[in-house]
């Protein structure tokens, strides 16, 4: 098993740390479509200029993340990342 927690240090230098959870991961109540898609642009908007992007994707990749904007890539996003790669590993 691997043990993540020594490899969180790049949450220490990540633009997210200044804005509020539910930026990223939506409010606790439903929320409709009409607002989940600005909230999620303004989350990948703070995520493009974040100097620990890659990191951040990684350890959602590896630790199955369901919920959130992680690395600037929503829960569905990640899913087609993790198939395209899968796909990619398996034609090579």
């Amino acid at each position: 098993m691997v043990d993540y927690a020594d490899q969180l240090d790049w949450q220490e230098r990540a633009a997210c740390r200044d804005y509020d959870n539910e930026l990223f991961f939506g409010p606790d109540q439903g929320e409709s479509e009409i607002e989940r898609q600005p909230r999620e642009a303004r989350a990948k908007a703070v995520c493009q200029s974040c100097p620990v992007r890659e990191p951040c994707l990684e350890f959602a990749m590896e630790t199955n993340q369901k919920y959130g904007i992680w690395g600037g890539h929503t829960d569905k996003e990640r899913a087609s990342l993790k198939r395209r790669r899968a796909r990619a590993r398996r034609a090579s």
